[in-house]
């Protein structure tokens, strides 16, 4: 008994002093591969950096009344396209378009099959581990979009300019992850390092993507290739 007591006391002291560490604003700027003159034109929107903790540092606990992470369906798209959620979210799929959607993922991440459901109607899907799942409409083809389920609460996704903020990140040792939909996965984990967070280091400078792979077309859930709808089915858009 005395030895538990010991324990647990020791936690709470590991706890207290990790949660009283100072907390910074941690910022990152993408750059994308130069393209001549036309660099900065381009879209850096969409990067996604996390940081995962390799020390002691007790991370923030999940707001138990936080909203469902939503996923939602309109005009034959995704809104938003990227979304970080935390393992063991339930992400809402409400159907927002005036016809049937099949919402379904079989790659890698969460594989699921939400089926037809109709407008105004809505599914879950509860992402129970750590991993990017890619997301498609089994009847628009044009329809994707990517669900990213991370064990920490450090995270920023990158504006058009490629800035990106993390706010209130403990003092502490983390792993930095970056990912970028274009850009091919031996890329990214060769850009994974260790980074140390404190007031006088809170900034990760210029995260230089490689060269980007232009969007591949993908087949349906059955690995064919996609057809219009036929009039009369449950899926077909009405004029």
């Amino acid at each position: 008994m005395q030895i538990r007591r010991l324990a647990v006391f020791s936690l709470m002291v590991l706890a207290v002093s990790a949660l009283g560490r100072a907390q910074s604003t941690v910022t990152a700027h993408v750059v994308l591969p130069t393209q001549g003159k036309k660099t900065k034109s381009l879209d850096a929107s969409n990067a996604v950096i996390w940081l995962t903790p390799i020390d002691n540092t007790v991370l923030p606990s999940r707001d138990p009344n936080a909203p469902k992470p939503r996923l939602v369906q309109r005009n034959k798209s995704f809104e938003p396209h990227i979304l970080v959620v935390p393992v063991g979210a339930q992400v809402e799929f409400p159907n927002r378009d005036p016809f049937f959607h099949n919402v379904f993922s079989l790659f890698e991440g969460k594989r699921f099959d939400l089926g037809l459901y109709e407008a105004g109607s809505t599914r879950d899907v509860l992402f129970d581990k750590p991993g990017i799942s890619y997301i498609f409409c089994n009847i628009h083809a044009e329809m994707s979009a990517v669900v990213i389920a991370i064990n920490t609460p450090y995270y920023g996704i990158s504006d058009r300019k490629g800035q990106i903020v993390v706010q209130n990140v403990a003092a502490g040792r983390y792993i930095l992850h970056t990912w970028h939909e274009a850009a091919m996965p031996e890329t990214l984990n060769g850009m994974t390092r260790e980074v140390n967070i404190s007031d006088s280091t809170s900034t990760l400078g210029m995260l230089r993507l490689p060269a980007l792979v232009p969007p591949q077309a993908h087949k349906n859930m059955y690995g064919r290739d996609y057809t219009p709808p036929a009039p009369g089915t449950p899926a077909y858009e009405h004029p």
